[in-house]
């Protein structure tokens, strides 16, 4: 059994900054209410004093942590602080998948024996030149569900309930019914035959997805009163505390010589899209992000024109314990917003950034998500690169693979073989050597 064990030097702006960024420190912000009406998108290359952002060092030193300091504030909560973690590789199979990959099974512990705690599957291609490029994210129904290996473990932490008649969970627990019925959401093998490693975690491990922050890892970087629901104001919101999870996967990832620290990209679909793509804003260790059907809260735009897509009030109403309490405040008024998700994927700028839709998921905003690409594409060219290539929405099954990238197919919310393949085709382009 091997332990890589390493400290997180945190910088502090009320809360957590990304690894070596810079961190400004700003006064107290006005309540929602008084903030100025801006019906159109918030230009991300403007200061909130009003400045124009016009050289890469401005970008960098001042506009960038500035926008980080917004999104923590008014909409994801902080994410917790930077902290020790330690790694530790309870199993290894170095022939799964028929001789293949060697599969592991990582428990990622937090602060000792006392601090939170998850387990990641990993998995490397045997067969490579060199160290692999590696493709991170959360999954929905556990590490057993996205494989048939009867070895690994079942997660033991609260789980959503599935539709009438699935016993793969019983009593908001997983089951020995669940296992390798995820398979297709994640399609292992594929990336493995194409020279990619894979890291997962089940994300109920870092906060289980209720409203319930009394549950997870809330309680060790805040303290809720008995039956909170939500995280106050500026606490931290399950989006935030699963990108940090993200970020501290990150932290073991770096560690591990077969894999390469510098080709390291994260994907994750719906509200896992959505802390995929917070998770690339924030850490800059992140390559390249797939944001897969993230919609509202994410990639799709919060003043939205599509009657279809989900709102910022519906999402807040069903979901109270995804965003802070601030992000509330705007239900009825995201006009007063000082920002947009445009904003949000410009924080990944200069990094190549994919995002993908099927049609009929309108919920999710797929027109609203290619305008903010569009809207973010001028901070890619002040840091001297493309950007989004099309100016209008490509045709379906076509694949833009610029910088800021899209794809829509037919089909519904779902993930499956034929997205991995797109999401593989873009990576390639941006990692592979040679």
């Amino acid at each position: 059994m091997s332990i890589a064990r390493f400290g997180i030097l945190s910088l502090v702006w009320l809360g957590a900054c990304a690894s070596k960024e810079p961190c400004l420190v700003v006064p107290d912000y006005p309540a929602p209410a008084a903030l100025p009406v801006r019906a159109d998108l918030p230009d991300p290359l403007v200061m909130l004093d009003g400045r124009k952002v016009a050289t890469r060092e401005q970008w960098e030193k001042e506009r960038k942590p500035e926008l980080r300091a917004l999104f923590e504030h008014y909409m994801y909560g902080h994410l917790p602080k930077l902290t020790d973690v330690r790694g530790t590789v309870r199993r290894s199979d170095p022939k799964a998948f028929g001789g293949k990959a060697t599969l592991s099974e990582v428990s990622i512990s937090i602060d000792g024996a006392g601090g939170p705690k998850f387990e990641v599957l990993l998995v490397v291609p045997n067969q490579r030149s060199g160290p692999a490029p590696v493709f991170l994210g959360l999954n929905f129904a556990g590490n057993h569900a996205i494989v048939a290996d009867p070895a690994v473990q079942i997660p033991t932490t609260w789980m959503r309930q599935g539709r009438s008649g699935d016993d793969s969970v019983v009593n908001n627990r997983a089951t020995e019914k669940g296992r390798g019925k995820a398979i297709g959401t994640w399609a292992l093998e594929q990336s493995i035959d194409r020279g990619y490693a894979v890291a997962t975690c089940y994300y109920g491990d870092i906060f289980p997805d209720k409203a319930d922050m009394n549950d997870g890892v809330f309680k060790h970087f805040n303290t809720p009163a008995p039956g909170q629901k939500s995280p106050g104001d500026n606490g931290s919101g399950a989006i935030s505390m699963w990108a940090w999870g993200l970020h501290r996967i990150i932290d073991y990832l770096v560690t591990v010589p077969e894999l390469d620290k510098s080709r390291i990209a994260v994907t994750g679909h719906s509200r896992l899209g959505k802390t995929a793509l917070l998770a690339a804003a924030f850490d800059e260790r992140i390559a390249l992000a797939i944001p897969h059907q993230a919609g509202c809260g994410g990639t799709g735009p919060s003043r939205s024109k599509n009657p279809k897509a989900e709102t910022v009030a519906v999402i807040n109403k069903s979901f109270p314990h995804w965003f802070d309490d601030n992000f509330k405040k705007f239900n009825e008024s995201v006009d007063r917003l000082p920002f947009d998700q445009n904003c949000l994927v410009a924080l990944c700028a200069p990094r190549p950034v994919l995002y993908t839709n099927g049609i009929e998921d309108q919920w999710a905003n797929p027109g609203g998500q290619f305008e903010m690409l569009k809207a973010a594409t001028p901070v890619y060219k002040l840091l001297g690169v493309e950007g989004l290539s099309a100016s209008e929405k490509p045709s379906l099954g076509m694949l833009v693979d610029s910088r800021l990238g899209f794809y829509e197919r037919t089909g519904p919310h779902v993930s499956d073989p034929d997205y991995w393949k797109t999401f593989l085709d873009y990576a390639d382009k941006y990692f592979k050597k040679g």
